[in-house]
């Protein structure tokens, strides 16, 4: 299968947190080479993934300055998420990230707004003309509240070189098949969905924008590389060995679940920003026995 320029496995990376509240740069640090050590091809900082939302201006510059600094000379890129239901402002934040460092930009569509398709299309259009980066549109209806429908995609990756991908998070396998076969051969196609990843691939996606490979990013990476490779019975294999966390890092709101099992894992401390706030004890309970059926705890 051969592999357009955004490609492969990629984390969307959560932001560690101290006790007070403040950026843990030593823990994100450690993340980034955790990243690198698991062979993940791309690191996406400061998306949804990352609290985006609950992080200032001026943190947005630095987790992509400290995450660019750590992966320096490794062969592991920086794309930046700088998203917002603002126009203006995302353009702002994209700019911002290109300041930084950042190879790359994941732009999610506006949020709560609900704009028209030449909404999301005149959206994507400004952001795209404020950078030559490569741009990843990432499109998150259960998030965002409105879809960003194929023939808008492809009438943005058919108009701007820079339109590189898409982060298809809508888990509409319909709309996600008929992307992949109208799509301009430019345009790659992310399954933003981790359980849905061996799928899009099978059908000629280019990969995953992950939760679990915050967790397991050499599983990730190897599901990956076997689909790349053909290897469709050795990426099953290791899916459904997995299946159960793809699931669970979803059974309360993203990224709490993925955080505690982080912090379990010590990697992190099992900090948020409201209004996000930690796992019920329920949710503990369930993740619990998998990670330790796992092994990624004892």
């Amino acid at each position: 299968m051969a592999r357009r320029t955004v490609s492969g496995s990629v984390v969307a990376l959560v932001t560690p947190f101290k006790q007070d509240g403040s950026l843990d740069e030593a823990a994100l640090r450690r993340l980034t080479q955790f990243q690198i050590e698991g062979g993940t091809d791309i690191i996406i900082p400061v998306g949804t993934t990352g609290e985006s939302p609950s992080i200032t201006e001026a943190e947005h510059t630095q987790i992509v300055e400290i995450v660019v600094d750590a992966a320096k000379g490794s062969p592991t890129k920086v794309m930046a998420g700088a998203g917002s239901n603002s126009t203006h402002h995302a353009v702002h934040l994209t700019r911002l990230a290109e300041k930084a460092g950042a190879q790359g930009i994941l732009s999610v569509g506006p949020y709560y707004n609900k704009p028209t398709q030449e909404g999301y299309y005149q959206h994507f259009k400004a952001v795209a003309e404020s950078t030559a980066l490569p741009i990843i549109v990432y499109n998150v209806p259960g998030r965002t509240g409105g879809n960003i429908n194929p023939d808008t995609l492809c009438r943005l990756a058919g108009d701007f070189k820079n339109i590189a991908a898409v982060k298809e998070a809508s888990a509409n396998m319909a709309q996600i098949t008929e992307l992949l076969r109208s799509r301009p051969d430019s345009l790659a196609v992310l399954s933003g969905d981790d359980f849905l990843t061996l799928t899009i691939m099978a059908h000629g996606g280019d990969g995953i924008i992950s939760v679990a490979a915050n967790v397991v990013p050499k599983v990730m990476k190897l599901i990956v590389e076997h689909c790349f490779a053909g290897k469709f019975t050795e990426a099953l294999k290791l899916h459904n060995e997995y299946l159960n966390l793809f699931t669970l890092n979803f059974i309360e709101s993203n990224p709490t679940p993925v955080k505690y099992v982080m912090a379990r894992m010590g990697l992190i401390e099992d900090i948020y920003r409201l209004p996000m706030v930690k796992i019920s004890i329920a949710a503990k309970v369930k993740l619990d026995a998998e990670i330790e059926h796992l092994g990624l705890v004892k």
